[in-house]
């Protein structure tokens, strides 16, 4: 999208996934709790995974069609990208499984919502959220592996999947906020800001995404096109790109620009709050939510420490996005498999 004056900035927005705080608690697509008839598909499929010894690659659709819980499945794959954007299912029992046939269950279950893409340059699918121990400064230092506060933001998938399997002893809440909403206020309280996050923004490429030719590249963080809006956001690697004497300073209306943006996903009247419970999966639109974790405090016991498994899905019923996100996505063709981090050769 070029350059627009404040009053030609598309929106606002009325649609499901355009929703404020608490609303989306009473939404029927956000909680799904999982009944004894789908949870007996996963039991069957792994007993077959695990007496065939099946690996990630060969565990398809096709050979585990999940008839009670595919439904509801695709039903959230809908609803993810027509309805809220964001959903929960509980009740499933982690309690009964082992590290890795949490693994396989996981993968199978987010096979039939999308491709999961790699999410490290080792190219993990399914990715350990959980303190590593990892120093400041350490590459492997990414936020996921710490207990520290993270600021709201979008990853670099279509939708992504988490599995609680042991909460913190205490903090590790969620938070989630539509960026529609967020696009909605800025454009009503201070389009020329909001102009501004509709103009591209330079990226540092992320330092395990060993594959990128380029150390920068440029996308919007507010998008409209062929009118699907779309929302990408991870500020500490704009920051950092600004950083680099090889690129020109920031503006200072590309940062008040980002300042509101922040201030106003803080907003108790915008975001909502909540803990996952071990056995609770949580997907999220990345192009629709942001999504932050508070900081936590671990048990000093290893099963007891928080961990959660993660997956990033490219869905086959995506939108088109912007031409500026394909040095990111690798694509920006609707439905096609895109995203991920490059796994190093």
């Amino acid at each position: 999208m070029g350059i627009l004056s404040d009053d030609q900035l598309p929106g606002p927005f009325s649609i499901p996934a355009a929703w404020k705080g608490d609303e989306l608690f009473q939404r029927q697509d956000w909680l799904i709790h999982l009944n004894e008839l789908q949870l007996q598909d996963l039991e069957q499929a792994l007993d077959t995974i695990s007496k065939e010894k099946l690996t990630f690659d060969q565990i398809s659709q096709a050979q585990f069609p999940l008839p009670h819980l595919s439904p509801v499945l695709k039903q959230i794959q809908h609803q993810l990208e027509h309805g809220s954007g964001a959903c929960q299912l509980k009740r499933f029992p982690v309690e009964n499984y082992s590290s890795s046939e949490l693994e396989s269950l996981f993968w199978l279950l987010s096979i039939h919502l999308g491709t999961p893409v790699s999410q490290s340059a080792t190219g993990e699918k399914v990715f350990h959220v959980r303190d590593e121990g990892y120093q400041v400064g350490q590459a492997q230092a990414r936020g996921p592996n710490t207990r520290k506060r993270l600021s709201f933001h979008t990853d670099r998938c279509d939708v992504i999947g988490f599995l609680c399997i042991q909460p913190a002893v205490s903090g590790g809440n969620n938070q989630l906020v539509s960026s529609i909403s967020l696009y909605n206020e800025m454009r009503t309280k201070c389009p020329e800001l909001a102009n501004v996050l509709m103009q591209p923004f330079y990226y540092l490429r992320h330092n395990v995404d060993t594959g990128n030719q380029k150390p920068f590249c440029q996308q919007p963080i507010f998008s409209v096109h062929e009118g699907h809006f779309a929302a990408s956001f991870l500020r500490v690697l704009i920051d950092r790109a600004y950083a680099s004497p090889d690129l020109p300073e920031m503006s200072q209306a590309q940062q008040d620009a980002m300042n509101q943006l922040e201030t106003l996903a803080e907003s108790p009247e915008l975001n909502v709050t909540f803990r996952q419970e071990a056995g609770d999966l949580l997907f999220l639109n990345n192009w629709v939510t942001f999504h932050r974790r508070d900081e936590f405090e671990d048990a000093d016991e290893d099963s007891l420490k928080r961990h959660l498994l993660r997956v990033w899905l490219s869905v086959p019923n995506s939108r088109p996005l912007d031409p500026l996100f394909a040095d990111n996505y690798g694509t920006t063709k609707a439905g096609s498999v895109r995203g991920g981090m490059q796994p190093s050769k």
